[in-house]
């Protein structure tokens, strides 16, 4: 399958590199670039793609808010939303991983690294480089946030592995560490975290993290 990938950066530089790096693989084909956010929300519509790669900081409709609404739109339930920025602080983080990205990473990121993200991302998996994967979970540890409410019904809707699964997850494990933890198949991980995430509602890895937290899921997987 042929994974159809949107550049979003103000920099044509930037984008020529992703376009350098990305256009010799197989599997991905670049479908658009877009100069700010709304016009990235409106490409993400009309090419019809896979992932967006998104830059944080555009003249306009800044990356956030365009990643809000391409979260937030029924017609683009299947393009994920990879952050790549120069700011890999936590509140970068958060800001993104609430808005919807699957992703984030910093511009520094080899070129293998990037191929293996927007695979991953494509694939409904969650990317975070180590360094945001640190700043996100220590904010949720610290501040969980009050103003966004858990669905208690979606919660009471997980079997007991799932919810194990789940808080494993917000530990920041792989599926095949999962897979070890438990004594299950890296297959038979994958299935559990999927049901949950279709009973929770999340579209990626990173919202599990964040429902986990924001729950008290993860407390019970201790």
């Amino acid at each position: 399958m042929t994974i159809r990938v949107l550049l979003a950066d103000d920099q044509a530089l930037i984008r020529a590199g992703y376009r350098m790096i990305l256009d010799g693989e197989p599997d991905i084909e670049i479908v658009g670039e877009a100069i700010d956010g709304r016009e990235a929300v409106e490409l993400a519509r009309s090419v019809r793609a896979d992932v967006v790669l998104m830059d944080l900081r555009m003249p306009g409709l800044d990356g956030i808010e365009a990643t809000r609404r391409i979260a937030a739109d029924d017609d683009l339930a299947g393009v994920r939303v990879l952050v790549l920025t120069t700011f890999e602080d936590d509140a970068n983080v958060m800001l993104a991983v609430r808005a919807g990205a699957s992703g984030f990473l910093g511009k520094g990121v080899g070129p293998d690294e990037l191929v293996r993200a927007v695979r991953a991302v494509a694939d409904g998996d969650a990317m975070l480089s180590p360094r945001a994967s640190r700043g996100l979970l220590e904010h949720l540890r610290a501040q969980p946030d009050p103003g966004l409410p858990v669905d208690e019904a979606r919660l009471a809707a997980l079997t007991e592995r799932e919810r194990e699964v789940v808080g494993l997850v917000a530990y920041g494990l792989t599926n095949d560490a999962i897979a070890e933890r438990l004594f299950l198949s890296p297959l038979t991980a994958k299935t559990h975290l999927n049901r949950a995430m279709a009973k929770l509602g999340a579209r990626d890895r990173a919202q599990v993290v964040v429902v986990a937290y924001q729950s008290g899921l993860v407390q019970a997987a201790r």
